[in-house]
């Protein structure tokens, strides 16, 4: 695998405590930004985009 390139969390006020991403073309690589080389989540793309599509809507009430 190429090396990936790592971007953090835009929401992060000093980008310090924040979650990472990694894009590969098959799949999304997260982790802690306070532990770069401990433990990494792999998903599919596509579970990526459906988590990220529920996050974007609306909350019911």
């Amino acid at each position: 695998m190429s090396e990936l390139r790592w971007q953090k969390s835009t929401y992060s006020p000093d980008a310090s405590n924040c979650v990472e991403i990694a894009a590969a073309p098959a799949t999304i690589h997260i982790r802690d930004s306070k532990n770069p080389e401990g433990l990494r989540l792999t998903v599919r793309s596509s579970a990526w985009t459906h988590f990220i599509s529920r996050l974007a809507r609306p909350r019911s009430q």
